[in-house]
């Protein structure tokens, strides 16, 4: 009978222990399930959400040690968001290279306030009062915000975001062909070498055949034969014209000499008929 009874207890024993581990287990990663549900993930496809209302957006790296260091504060910072209004969010350089050179990431991590689609680089201490003090405060209105022509909606930042993607596009394939394929390193960088001297030239035809298109070239004007004539035939053309010029001068000084006469002719019968009638009166 105690035999029994003490196989019983220990029995009991074990599952009160088993039932705790599970609520220990449920209770701590409630928690974590809270921040990961707090803290919006910004990609290239979702990034033009934060042009609208206010955010808190940080830039990191998983190979970043400072990065690691701000990690445990930026998720409880995280928690604060709802209550305060903000969204809280990060972005990963190393999966969205586009959004690393739409805001010039050049040092992480790197942390930016938006307040509809204004955006300020935060720069003060990383703790988390100082970040809900920083937005309790309204301390980033003192911050000069970004300008215009850098904003991430700017064109210079989309041509720059288009830019950093082909950088890693070629990274990746560059990876694929030396680690995949096998490819040598040199034989990776004449292909890409090859590839870039073929796309250029083919660019290039392409904007001569534009520019010859919008400004078309005088060989094709009406008078551009007539400019170009060779020099003896201009000259002989020119003679022609001077010929012609000085045959019609001819032809109105004929003209005007036998009207001339004419009017001599006209005057010489008038003065014999005006001497006629005076010698008659006599």
């Amino acid at each position: 009978m105690a035999c029994a009874y003490t196989h019983r207890g220990r029995k009991m024993t074990a599952s009160a222990c088993v039932c705790f581990a599970l609520i220990v287990a449920h209770v701590l990663l409630q928690p974590a399930t809270a921040k990961s549900a707090d803290l919006r993930v910004i990609t290239d496809g979702n990034w033009e959400e934060i042009l609208t209302g206010e955010w808190m957006i940080e830039f990191f790296a998983p190979w970043c040690p400072a990065c690691q260091q701000l990690q445990p504060v930026w998720n409880e910072f995280a928690e604060w968001g709802e209550d305060m209004g903000v969204n809280i969010a990060k972005v990963d350089v190393t999966e969205q290279p586009g959004l690393s050179g739409r805001f010039i990431i050049t040092a992480l991590p790197t942390i930016y306030h938006c307040k509809d689609g204004v955006f300020r680089r935060y720069q003060g201490a990383r703790s988390k009062e100082d970040f809900l003090s920083f937005l309790d405060d309204k301390k980033w209105q003192s911050i000069e915000p970004i300008s215009s022509w850098f904003g991430p909606s700017s064109f210079m930042m989309n041509a720059m975001s288009a830019l950093f993607r082909l950088s890693m596009f070629i990274r990746h394939c560059h990876n694929y062909l030396t680690d995949q394929l096998g490819v040598p390193v040199w034989g990776s960088y004449g292909i890409f070498a090859l590839a870039t001297l073929f796309s250029g030239l083919a660019l290039g035809l392409v904007l001569v055949f534009v520019a010859d298109f919008v400004f078309p070239s005088r060989r094709f004007s009406p008078d551009y034969h007539h400019r170009k004539q060779p020099t003896g035939q201009a000259r002989l053309q020119q003679s022609e014209d001077e010929q012609e010029a000085d045959g019609e001068e001819e032809d109105d000084e004929d003209e005007y000499g036998d009207k001339a006469e004419e009017w001599r002719r006209r005057d010489g019968a008038d003065a014999l008929r005006r001497r006629g009638v005076t010698e008659e009166d006599t």
